[in-house]
């Protein structure tokens, strides 16, 4: 028998959507998104949502149901996609949850520990200060107030060095200690069955890059340019959507089209390798398979 849930995960373009709606259409599927970039309404073409069409063959949640001005958190979502995977279960389909952000599907299956949340003023302060400083002396910042969580760190890494930052300025306690409150899983091991799309590199790539051509062929400029007449703040989480702040860029004759677009694939491919290291390390709950035998390794273990 069909497990509750299905989870389909890989990197950006591996085709997961396609995927997704095959099992849908065979198991009685709801698909249920887990892309931290497709829950944002306005940002349907640059974020490769699925199409009306697309959606039109079966039951599709959590897809740009929210606006870019607010911030989509994590617990937000695993609070969401409980509840379609509950009122799934209460229907008899199969909950199919598909999507690249490796901290929504681990959340699902382990938890989140329960970090408070983190006040608007104090979010503000600390990317203001992210405004200023390069990443190394915000690493430097948070090695002195929390060693422990900057040793888990990257450097490189401002995202996840600014919310450590906010989660010991607000809290006094560091995230590295919070996450050691366990979580409850949604998803325990009998209820689900946990895919990886596992691609070649050089296909991938060429993947990526024409689906980006296709993007900005099927309307991306004029997506992003409505975003940019918005004066939203910079540090808004849908303003670094891949592509988006090249394209606000050239929209702003900081560069030329192809420079854009050039950026934007090339961060997409790095983003494809981040990925597939943050599975392969995080999550060993996933079983690699190949795109052209995903279908039957997850039909076939009905």
């Amino acid at each position: 028998m069909m497990k509750s849930a299905v989870l389909i995960a890989g990197p950006t373009a591996s085709g997961k959507s396609a995927l997704a709606l095959e099992i849908a259409s065979r198991r009685n599927g709801i698909v249920i998104n887990a892309d931290s970039m497709q829950v944002y309404r306005d940002l349907r073409i640059i974020t490769a949502r699925p199409t009306d069409d697309e959606m039109s063959f079966a039951p599709h949640r959590l897809y740009g149901h929210i606006g870019v001005e607010e911030i989509y958190s994590a617990g937000r979502w695993l609070r969401e996609a409980e509840q379609e995977i509950t009122s799934a279960r209460a229907a008899g389909k199969t909950a199919i949850v598909i999507g690249g952000t490796g901290l929504y599907f681990s959340a699902l299956l382990k938890g989140l520990s329960a970090v408070p949340e983190v006040s608007a003023e104090i979010r503000s302060q600390v990317r203001d200060l992210g405004d200023i400083k390069d990443s190394e002396a915000l690493h430097s910042m948070l090695a002195a107030r929390d060693p422990r969580t900057a040793s888990e760190i990257r450097v490189p890494d401002r995202q996840r060095i600014l919310r450590a930052l906010e989660v010991i300025e607000a809290t006094g306690r560091g995230l590295a200690e919070w996450r050691e409150e366990p979580g409850v899983p949604v998803l325990n091991s009998g209820d689900y069955r946990a895919i990886f799309l596992e691609t070649d590199r050089e296909a991938l790539g060429k993947r990526i890059d024409t689906r980006f051509d296709k993007m900005l062929a099927e309307g991306a400029i004029e997506e992003v340019k409505a975003l940019n007449t918005r004066n939203l703040d910079p540090k808004m989480p849908a303003l670094k959507a891949h592509g988006v702040p090249w394209l606000i860029k050239y929209l702003n004759n900081e560069m030329t089209l192809e420079e854009a677009a050039a950026q934007g694939k090339r961060d997409t491919r790095q983003y494809s390798k981040r990925q597939e290291t943050w599975f392969r390390n995080q999550l060993p709950e996933f079983t690699w398979v190949k795109p052209d035998a995903a279908a039957e390794s997850l039909l076939g273990g009905a």
